[in-house]
């Protein structure tokens, strides 16, 4: 029993998006203390919660850590990618997630609000965020800026969606901190490429 709920503990860690010390370690196999001593030597990369001491580490640098030296990442490579769907039009993220979590690969939440973007940013830990431009409370351009600002989704990938065509627009959403544009109306599959091209998976 103890053995099912120790794997069943270390299947549910594999899909945190940042880890503790104490996290990386037991997903490594190792003592915190190792962690520790890789994270403040430079060999592990991460990044110190503001007004701390606490260490955290993305999820992308602790598998590339377990990678560069041999760690098993099985675990951690297998957890699903985490999406997070903003747009204030119920049916497009109706199709949207129906259409994510039909490939398989992808943990799918929704917000309708930019409000609701930022809440569920910070406890979701999304890989990626699918964000509409034209929020009923805030446009997405400032959402985008507002997780970029914030040291835990700073390297959270952002791809708008969006009517706008003129090139300017599209400019002033790239600049706002966005990785990709996709215009409206979106063909479902090309959307799922683009962020498979994004997160390398």
């Amino acid at each position: 029993m103890a053995a099912r709920n120790g794997s069943k503990d270390v299947a549910e860690l594999a899909l945190k998006k940042v880890f503790t010390t104490g996290e990386a370690a037991e997903l490594c196999k190792v003592s915190q203390q190792t962690i520790i001593r890789c994270f403040d030597s430079g060999r592990l990369q991460g990044f110190r919660v503001p007004g701390s001491r606490f260490r955290r580490i993305p999820r992308e640098d602790l598998l590339r850590f377990m990678i560069e030296n041999e760690i098993p990442s099985e675990a951690l490579a297998s957890g699903k990618t985490r999406i997070l769907l903003v747009d204030d039009d119920e049916q497009i993220l109706e199709v949207f997630k129906e259409a994510l979590e039909r490939d398989g690969r992808f943990e799918v939440q929704t917000a309708g609000t930019g409000y609701d973007a930022g809440m569920l940013t910070a406890s979701f830990k999304p890989d990626l965020v699918v964000l509409d431009y034209m929020l009923p409370d805030v446009n997405g351009d400032l959402v985008c800026q507002r997780l970029r600002t914030r040291p835990e989704s700073a390297n959270t990938k952002v791809v708008f969606v969006s009517g706008v065509v003129e090139p300017v627009e599209i400019e002033k959403l790239r600049a706002s901190g966005a990785d990709d544009f996709v215009q409206k109306p979106v063909d479902i599959q090309r959307l799922i490429e683009r962020i498979g091209d994004l997160l390398a998976i």
